[in-house]
């Protein structure tokens, strides 16, 4: 499908929502809103935290979905959109879902040997001496949400019980995830392609939500200090782990390595964030695509992947 022709008709750009990333999904919208505006679309901002906004959808030619966290980005949305024929970008239904869901992707990966570490479900009768037995320090995280929403480091019994108390407000699944020693990397997709990766680095215990959205402190590195083989290597274990979940068109994939140079996943996101410090735009920049080029990028690839079996749009 010819840009000409996606363009022709009002894009919806769906934003905001009723996640606790509703503020990031906000600043993603107005991003993506600008971009299309630039490049002479008619831009129609849809907010489902608003009555009638399914209504607000009406004579739109497709839906860039702007949306992060539940409701937006975990394959609600994504059934929402098919159920009433509209396109829209980025993965679909069952891709969304899994990609959002942290234990049944890392329980995917585990199955077919994508590298990723260890990693144990929590609940209110865990043991949590045990736990810490077995993985030793570990990330504590809601098993669906994004954005370093809820998580927390913990060392010992006392922290991992604290850290589990924190994450379960976001969902009763929350995961104690192995603490990988090293730096963090992310590797963003477009199509069937790996654009060159970031490294992140930051005065902060972690990549935490202060780091990503709010400090202007935090230290990007793009390219990063990969060389050739490494590059190569990251960008096959990004690809791998993608398309292994039925994700499409664009994406995020979150990297660690240890001190022996291992890389691990840790998750894939189906919908980076398209914010003044987002990554995804980053890495666009390096490869030679401007935020408006990224955006047109994205609705072509998504109605190329609805015409290739349904993926996406």
């Amino acid at each position: 499908m010819s840009w000409e022709h996606i363009s022709r008709q009002p894009i919806a750009v769906l934003q905001g929502g009723t996640s606790a990333e509703r503020e990031v999904s906000l600043n993603s919208g107005a991003t993506v809103i600008a971009a299309l505006e630039s490049l002479g679309c008619d831009v129609r901002p849809v907010d489902p935290a608003e009555s009638g906004w399914i209504a607000r959808l009406d004579g739109v030619g497709s839906v860039f979905n702007a949306l992060h966290g539940p409701g937006g980005e975990d394959g609600v949305m994504q059934g929402a959109l098919t159920a009433l024929g509209l396109p829209y970008t980025g993965s679909g239904v069952l891709g969304s879902a899994l990609a959002m869901d942290k234990q049944r992707s890392k329980q995917l990966w585990q199955g077919i040997r994508v590298s990723t570490g260890g990693f144990e479900l929590l609940a209110a009768d865990t043991d949590w001496q045990g736990v810490i037995d077995r993985l030793g320090k570990v990330f504590v995280k809601p098993a669906c949400e994004g954005s370093s929403i809820g998580m927390a480091p913990a060392s010992d019994a006392t922290e991992l019980r604290a850290a589990w108390e924190a994450a379960a407000k976001y969902g009763d699944a929350v995961l104690a995830e192995q603490f990988i020693d090293g730096p963090e990397y992310t590797v963003a997709i477009l199509g069937e392609e790996a654009l060159p990766s970031i490294r992140m680095e930051t005065d902060n215990t972690f990549y935490d939500y202060e780091a990503k959205y709010l400090s202007d402190d935090t230290r990007y590195h793009c390219p990063s200090d990969l060389n050739a083989d490494d590059e190569a290597e990251a960008a096959s274990l990004a690809l791998a782990a993608f398309r292994s979940l039925g994700c499409a068109v664009w994406g995020r994939v979150d990297l660690m390595r240890d001190s022996d140079g291992r890389f691990y996943v840790l998750e894939v996101n189906t919908i980076p964030g398209m914010t003044s410090h987002s990554l995804v735009p980053m890495a666009a920049r390096v490869a030679g695509l401007d935020i408006a080029a990224l955006v047109r990028r994205i609705l072509e690839l998504s109605w190329e992947a609805r015409g290739a079996g349904g993926r996406g749009v």
